[in-house]
């Protein structure tokens, strides 16, 4: 336990320095962005009024109420002390909705979409690494090269190919949105239904270049373990190769585990783009209406949630590492 607990601590306390890097930056770089988003909510007070003080004053108060007029260092540790209480203040391009509604309405689309777009991505890829290499043949030559080529396609491209092709062309599935525009949320099959449809093509732009990459690895990594000596020496004693694969694989999976975790932080932006491009109703779209509106503190929200979803997200893989592979913890007791 003594290797496992220094392992763990040294992870736990990196991450936690990231994340304190993390939110100095979050709040500091959507601040430096040009123009003054207060000045028009103001403008649209005002609107018809002619009093130049009246129109100052009216400035002076949205001012005062967003505490913009405050120096940048009382600022972000109130902004500290109000997310830790999960209250990010009210939107500038929303007012005078909060940030918290917002991210509330859109977070659960988006962890609803990349999660399981991931983690089925690395499923499948592995799997196909694995027979490309044990089986070679069509699955070798064929099937890899093509998905390999898909992993190569940017994220956006991806997206507006099966756009063009599955909706605008063939009519299969809904070009945009989360649900049907005539719909109202409830519980019903019709509503899990539009839910459904306009699920497809996100999810499986993410999916399709997430495969490619799993798959290279894995299969590189199964050559490499088909090959080693042990292998070489259990086929000689005549033990079944159904054993034996299960060994190799095992090993060949520990390298993957943390490629998990390096496409679950990579993966975001191009799950958000894809969020951009299908509208779906996701952080992507929150945060491309937050940055037109100049809303500091909903891109400084929405950052934030997304930064600490990969962070808990490789903490929680780094974790699983350490648990699967013994030699972590031979390694921290040398």
């Amino acid at each position: 336990m003594k290797g496992y607990k220094k392992y763990y601590t040294n992870k736990i306390a990196w991450y936690i320095a990231t994340l304190i890097i993390a939110v100095v930056l979050n709040f500091v770089l959507p601040r430096l962005m040009p123009g003054d988003p207060v000045s028009a909510i103001a403008a649209r007070s005002v609107a018809g009024m002619t009093d130049s003080t009246a129109i100052q004053k009216v400035y002076e108060d949205y001012a005062e109420k967003f505490s913009i007029n405050e120096p940048m260092t009382t600022q972000f540790f109130s902004f500290v002390k109000n997310a830790a209480k999960g209250d990010f203040g009210v939107s500038f391009s929303q007012y005078p909705r909060t940030v918290s509604d917002i991210i509330e309405s859109s977070v659960w689309w988006t962890v609803c979409l990349q999660l399981p777009a991931i983690l089925v991505g690395w499923i499948l890829g592995n799997l196909l690494g694995a027979v490309a290499a044990y089986r070679k043949g069509i699955f070798d030559k064929g099937i890899l090269p093509l998905f390999l080529f898909f992993s190569n396609v940017p994220a956006f491209g991806m997206a507006i190919v099966l756009l063009f092709v599955f909706a605008v062309n063939l009519g299969w599935f809904p070009t945009s949105g989360g649900y049907g525009f005539e719909l109202i949320p409830n519980v019903s099959f019709t509503f899990f239904k539009s839910i459904f449809y306009h699920y497809q093509l996100p999810f499986w732009s993410i999916v399709l270049i997430t495969i490619g990459g799993q798959a290279i690895g894995m299969r590189s990594m199964s050559i490499y373990e088909l090959n080693a000596d042990y292998v070489k020496y259990s086929r000689f004693l005549g033990i079944k190769d159904r054993k034996i694969t299960k060994y190799v694989f095992r090993n060949a999976m520990l390298p993957q585990i943390t490629g998990l975790a390096m496409s679950i932080g990579t993966m975001i932006g191009g799950a958000l783009v894809a969020e951009i491009i299908f509208s779906y109703p996701g952080l992507g779209t929150t945060i491309l209406n937050a940055i037109k509106g100049r809303d500091y503190p909903l891109i400084s929200a929405c950052t934030l949630i997304i930064t600490i979803m990969v962070l808990l997200a490789n903490l929680l893989v780094e974790i699983l590492y350490g648990v699967i592979d013994p030699r972590i913890k031979a390694s921290q007791q040398d």
